[in-house]
């Protein structure tokens, strides 16, 4: 059929006739579907809506169908005859049928469309029925809910319409706290399938250590750089300021030591499959850091990385000179080099995924269109618009839509 030839949009079967919503329920397995379809065939009937789920090997098929016309002479029902022969499959088949007559398609859907995802260690009955009575309060409707992942936390998503998305993630926010979960709202649109890029910190976030504190071992100072350290990444110190003090403490370093932390460095959990499955879906991923380049260009090359940005020790004659070299990494530097990433990448600002742990983060995290707070200080678990509070990094791919289903995929497709 040719553009010209599409009917107009008022003319969609089955928005003002009557209808039938046909449901079928029992064991799964394969031909249910063609079977319950090639029974619909023998009348004729247009298809306005279908939806099945398989939960535990049961499943529920409903199709939305247009009712019969009476058949040319015929003096009998043909819903009834429809109705008849449906059940008769269905018994045969050893399934259940359930048939309603109505009129026109379901009713639209209330303005405004978020997803809501809600990520549990575990997620029990009270916690969801706390959430969607917080929906509700909202306005908002649940027209679907579908499971992403069930490990290495059960991550589902609540389709909801009639509520707008900074309206659900004010009063889901709070919810999440108190109830103990990870809960992030994000719009629906076509953007959220597009491509991205996300960037990441890399001390506590991407690794499980912070950098500065792996080099203040070998000299000793250990301790001391570990206390401002927190203090910066609670806010309480200026950056830049304790960055100088922190590295200062390091003079004096023979250069091998940089190889001796490279090989200190901890991957987080699901660091590696979190960055696997985002590249092989298309997406740019890079890394900004108030740590140093010389650990972050060997995680770019070990991870294949698309961006990575850090400060850089100076090392002069074999020896660590107590000073970094060239412009300065911090909280407003980690904004900025998210915006350049964006710009080299092609991929807008609302398209952008930031993550991270600390003061210095609060940035680039409000900049981005997502921003994910990763078992982060309250400051920034605060200030972000989610967060994500169990210790492995790849849930944040269900954040984004993807099922645990699509990262064993891509997975298996690393070679």
């Amino acid at each position: 059929m040719s553009a010209s030839q599409i009917p107009p949009a008022t003319a969609v079967p089955g928005d003002d006739l009557p209808t039938l919503l046909v449901k079928i329920f029992g064991k799964d397995r394969p031909g249910i579907t063609a079977g319950l379809f090639d029974t619909l065939a023998a009348y004729s009937v247009d298809v306005v809506d279908i939806e099945q789920v398989v939960t535990r090997g049961r499943i529920t098929l409903c199709a939305l169908v247009t009712a019969p016309s009476p058949a040319e002479g015929s003096t009998g029902s043909a819903e009834g005859d429809l109705r008849a022969t449906v059940h008769s499959w269905a018994e045969s088949m050893n399934l259940q049928a359930e048939i309603i007559s109505g009129r026109g398609d379901n009713r639209p859907r209330g303005t405004g469309r978020s997803h809501v995802t809600v990520l549990g260690h575990p997620l029990t009955a009270e916690t969801t029925a706390a959430i969607a009575a917080a929906i509700t309060a909202t306005g908002g409707n649940i027209d679907r809910i579908f499971r992403l992942a069930k490990y290495p936390v059960t991550a589902v998503e609540f389709a909801v319409s009639g509520a707008q998305t900074a309206t659900l993630r004010s009063v889901l926010a709070p919810e999440a706290a108190q109830l103990g979960v990870d809960i992030a709202v994000v719009a629906a649109g076509l953007q959220r399938r597009a491509q991205r890029l996300v960037v990441m910190d890399v001390d506590s976030t991407l690794i499980q250590d912070e950098v500065i504190e792996l080099f203040a071992a070998h000299a000793g100072c250990e301790a001391e750089v570990a206390e401002v350290t927190a203090a910066a990444m609670r806010g309480e110190l200026d950056f830049e300021q304790s960055l100088h003090a922190r590295v200062e403490l390091l003079g004096g370093l023979d250069a091998s030591v940089v190889e001796a932390v490279r090989k200190e460095v901890r991957l987080t959990p699901g660091a590696r499959t979190l960055v696997r499955t985002l590249k092989r879906l298309g997406y740019q991923v890079g890394v900004v850091s108030g740590g140093f380049t010389q650990v972050t260009d060997a995680l770019q090359e070990e991870l294949g990385l698309d961006f990575a940005s850090a400060n850089t020790l100076e090392i002069i004659d074999g020896k660590l000179t107590g000073r970094v070299t060239g412009e300065i990494v911090d909280r407003a530097g980690k904004a900025r080099l998210l915006r350049s990433f964006a710009q080299q990448a092609g991929v807008p600002l609302a398209q952008t995924v930031a993550i991270g742990d600390g003061a210095n983060d609060l940035d680039m995290l409000n900049t981005a269109g997502l921003g994910v707070a990763f078992n982060a200080k309250p400051v920034v678990r605060e200030a972000a618009h989610t967060a994500v509070n169990v210790p492995f990094l790849d849930t944040v791919l269900y954040l984004l839509g993807i099922t645990r289903e699509e990262v064993e995929a891509a997975e298996t497709h690393v070679g």
